[in-house]
């Protein structure tokens, strides 16, 4: 929860310091914004498996508050920033170290029963937005200070989680799982090949690829979005980001618990995706900022395919291969985080710049709708062997 305060503590301000710093519209922002986006996406799809091969190894806890402290030096050194570059170069260093959402993903599977596991990751999920319902909010009113002000307080905020973590965290791996590590099995390539050998899992995986494109919509042109189709302020950004939080908490601590056990994984898959389909396309078409808001539940709704789709790898992977899996799916997470903001912004920029064939800022979403229903159509043709 704190984790998310600070990630969404600095996405209502992030275009107007980009901005400022590089003197450009909001069209070339976008740009930029996307592009500090994958360079980050690139370097957790380096060091993902890395990282959650080190804590099946070492432990979850060292992983988790280092990576906090990294973090949050990482805000500060992007609040003094004065070029694009340091913002850059800040940017590969939190790539590097974020581990906190694999890694707690991780602890709460070493953690939860089987069939729990689905249910608990929605717990994770409910717990992210409820950070996102307070950090988009403080940030949107911490950016009338100015745009660096958020960047400050998200730093402060890394370095207290972590020493709220350094003195209520306990240790979940044991010797009885522990796995030695190997670089072989450390590096994307090689823990894509062991993960890959567990059934099922590679379609999988590739589902989940094409859903992280598009569901990286969201952070990749919300804020320009918004300002373009609505003429909405940081202020705005931010509470309707507040409003998606809360959604997202009411769906992931508290339907998910009532949908998945009724449902059963496989069937709560295909109900989010064909969700999320119909939410992007009201998106798109979307001309009043009050429908914004009233599309947020349904949005929420959409997310339950995603801890559904989580329990089903986490049942097939072993005990001591938690870390790893974790570690795979945040590099699957990367590519698609790599490629969706140049993506996205792109497509943005392409329909709303001066020489656009057509005006339509709602473009990006059009496009994510299309890859989640690929994304289906992949995930309903595979073999129900290990999920209920």
């Amino acid at each position: 929860m704190l984790d998310s305060m600070g990630i969404g503590l600095i996405m209502p301000v992030m275009p107007d310091l980009l901005i400022d710093l590089g003197g450009t519209d909001l069209s070339t922002a976008a740009t930029w914004g996307g592009a500090l986006a994958a360079t980050f996406s690139v370097m957790q799809f380096l060091c993902g498996p890395t990282v959650g091969s080190v804590s099946d190894r070492f432990g979850r806890r060292p992983v988790l508050l280092i990576s906090l402290m990294v973090m949050s030096t990482n805000y500060m050194v992007m609040g003094f920033a004065q070029s694009v570059w340091v913002m850059a170069a800040a940017r590969i260093g939190a790539g590097i170290a974020s581990a906190t959402q694999s890694t707690a993903n991780a602890y709460m599977a070493d953690i939860s029963k089987p069939d729990q596991k689905a249910q608990n990751f929605g717990l994770m999920g409910a717990a992210f937005g409820v950070g996102f319902i307070m950090g988009p909010v403080a940030g949107g009113f911490l950016g009338e200070l100015g745009p660096r002000a958020p960047f400050f307080a998200a730093a402060i905020l890394g370095a207290v989680n972590a020493l709220f973590g350094f003195v209520v965290l306990s240790e979940t791996v044991t010797d009885a799982i522990r796995r030695p590590f190997q670089w072989r099995r450390a590096n994307p390539f090689g823990a894509f090949r062991y993960v890959g050998r567990l059934p099922g899992v590679t379609r999988l995986l590739i589902v989940f690829f094409f859903y992280n494109i598009a569901f990286f919509v969201y952070p990749s042109v919300w804020a320009y979005y918004t300002q373009e189709s609505f003429g909405w302020d940081a202020t705005m950004v931010g509470v309707s980001l507040g409003v998606f939080g809360f959604s997202m908490v009411v769906v992931q601590g508290g339907l998910i618990r009532i949908i998945v056990p009724r449902f059963g994984e496989h069937k709560t898959v295909i109900l989010g995706y064909s969700i999320t389909i119909l939410a992007f396309t009201i998106y798109a078409l979307a001309w009043e900022g009050w429908q914004v808001f009233a599309l947020a539940p349904l949005t929420a709704l959409g997310i339950i395919g995603g801890p559904a789709l989580q329990g089903i790898m986490s049942r097939v992977a072993n005990k001591d291969q938690q870390g790893e899996l974790q570690g795979v799916l945040t590099s699957v997470g990367a590519v698609g985080a790599i490629f969706s903001p140049l993506i996205m912004t792109n497509v943005f920029g392409f329909f709303t710049g001066e020489d656009a064939p057509i005006y339509f800022p709602g473009a990006p979403f059009v496009f994510a709708m299309a890859l989640v229903f690929i994304a289906l159509v992949i995930f309903m043709g595979r073999t129900r062997l290990h999920d209920r």
